[in-house]
């Protein structure tokens, strides 16, 4: 079988490295994304696992409406922008409206639709014809097949370099499960996939009024993914996650990242011989 390939700004992601999208869940300042991108960038290089920087200029699906949604658009792409300059590394940001995919894909390097948009037809085929790379989350509402769907959506529009991410399926009220079996269904779609680890330990609404999250999880389930194959993982990552002004509870501190990263890499190797 051919190998499961895409491009996101100069970087070949897919095939003999596992790589990496991480970065805070929103764009909280310039300065944090900064510190973020450049430890992680470091932490990157010296594990040889391709880095993508990622944070979100505005949150649309928060919980409530007094949650901090993000700087918006304008000044978050420029934040976006500055980080890849100053670090070289890939920006990927979700998009939420056709309108935004357009002007958003001017700059980012990967546009990503959110799993609660992935049947947003417009949307995902906005995203793309913007000539870069595609990151398509599956839905909490869709089984691993149904995302063959979205991923000829975007395909037909003439996106090329596609990512397909798992981030748990809704089970129940404020739970989520993460079926490792979705990850080889996924990759039958013949594009790299990537787990996202993070959200799969989120409690969706759990707080009443915002999301919760077993961020203790987040580590366990990186692992099981890449030993079930996963290509890629999504992380949320924060140097203080209980001050973080989204999606906290299930952050992983900055400082964990880099063990986290060793011990997958040594499953990975381990399942592969």
């Amino acid at each position: 079988m051919a190998q499961r390939c895409a491009r996101i700004g100069d970087l070949l992601l897919g095939g003999d490295r596992l790589f990496l999208i991480a970065g805070p869940c929103v764009i909280e300042s310039e300065a944090l994304c900064r510190r973020i991108a450049e430890h992680l960038r470091k932490v990157t290089e010296r594990l040889d696992i391709p880095y993508i920087f990622k944070a979100s200029y505005d949150k649309a699906n928060r919980t409530s409406t007094r949650s901090y949604r993000g700087p918006g658009w304008e000044e978050g792409l420029r934040i976006l922008d500055r980080v890849r300059g100053a670090f070289g590394v890939p920006v990927l940001s979700d998009v939420h409206t056709v309108e935004q995919a357009e002007i958003a894909g001017k700059v980012l390097d990967c546009l990503q639709v959110p799993a609660f948009l992935c049947r947003q037809t417009d949307l995902v085929q906005a995203a793309g014809r913007c000539g870069k790379a595609v990151n398509l989350k599956k839905g909490q509402f869709l089984a691993p097949w149904d995302m063959k769907n979205v991923v000829d959506k975007a395909a037909e529009a003439g996106a090329k370099n596609i990512l397909v991410t798992e981030r748990g399926t809704s089970f129940g009220y404020n739970r989520l499960v993460a079926d490792m079996t979705a990850l080889p269904d996924l990759a039958a779609l013949g594009h790299p996939v990537v787990f996202d680890a993070t959200h799969s330990a989120q409690q969706p609404g759990g707080l009443g009024n915002a999301t919760g999250g077993s961020r203790e999880m987040a580590a366990l389930l990186a692992r099981a993914a890449v030993a079930a194959g996963a290509d890629g993982l999504f992380l949320e990552v924060h140097p203080e996650p209980d001050k973080a002004f989204s999606d906290g509870p299930n952050s992983l501190a900055l400082a964990d990242v880099e063990r986290v990263l060793e011990t997958c890499l040594a499953i990975r190797s381990a399942v592969r011989t």
